[in-house]
């Protein structure tokens, strides 16, 4: 799991730099009306607007595009409707990828996702030929500068979650939960004053690949940034892992 938190981490604070230029705007908007759509504008009763909204608010989206986003869901506006396709293939040195898109035009995500593979060493592959490698599980990140690890793991197994990490090297822990449990987990976490990194529905990998070559490691992260950048994509999971020494290396750290 090592390898999902280095990526998660990077993740959040890629989100904050594309906030100051809106490009993540796209994506959230995409994501609220969808999820208003599938399961109606209160959060309440919707944990999937629920979380959308949070990583809204994370960002600072402003509250006027929030409430559009999800007017267009329940149709008290008129907005697109999108259509939910996940897509399979390998990156480079045999790297699972699995790329869940919101789009409104299928025949142009699939041409620009095999590109960008193909641009960066990877390949499309056939319905299935990954998808059975990663499990859905409710993931929270909790710094370690916030709490200590008897402390969380306490918290967190009391109110149901199903594991917790403390990976050497990493910043932050890691707690999974079944994805039903991850709003109990989570509310438990924070009412005992414990600040949270990042939480979210995610698709862990059951075993990783890792990567020792520096050109390969640099060409793997080149394609997840360029995946991640398109508008189309609302996620993406990898089943790779970059020793921490790479990863600074290549990261300039």
């Amino acid at each position: 799991m090592s390898g999902h938190s280095k990526w998660a981490t990077t993740k959040h604070k890629k989100a904050a730099a594309d906030a100051k230029r809106g490009k993540i705007f796209t994506k959230l908007t995409k994501e609220l009306t969808t999820a208003a759509r599938l399961g109606g504008g209160d959060a309440s009763g919707n944990p999937r607007l629920r979380l959308a909204l949070d990583k809204a608010r994370a960002v600072n989206m402003p509250a006027d595009n929030i409430k559009r986003a999800i007017q267009k869901g329940t149709g008290e506006l008129p907005g697109v409707s999108y259509e939910e396709i996940s897509y399979e293939g390998y990156g480079p040195g045999g790297v699972a990828l699995l790329i869940d898109t919101l789009t409104d035009n299928k025949v142009r995500t699939v041409a620009e996702i095999r590109h960008l593979l193909s641009k960066n060493g990877g390949n499309m592959g056939e319905s299935g030929c990954v998808s059975w490698m990663f499990e859905q599980k409710g993931y929270i990140l909790v710094g370690k500068d916030k709490t200590d690890e008897d402390t969380l793991m306490t918290v967190a197994l009391d109110a149901g979650a199903e594991d917790m990490k403390n990976s050497e090297g990493e910043d932050n822990f890691e707690v999974t939960t079944d994805p039903s449990n991850l709003d109990a987990v989570r509310a438990a976490i924070e009412k005992a004053g414990i600040a949270i990194e990042s939480a979210e529905i995610t698709k862990l990998p059951q075993n990783e690949v890792t990567i020792t070559e520096e050109a390969v490691a640099a060409q793997m992260l080149r394609l997840m940034e360029a995946i991640e950048d398109n508008d189309d994509v609302n996620e993406v999971y990898a089943n790779f892992d970059i020793p921490d020494d790479l990863m600074a290396k290549i990261s300039g750290d």
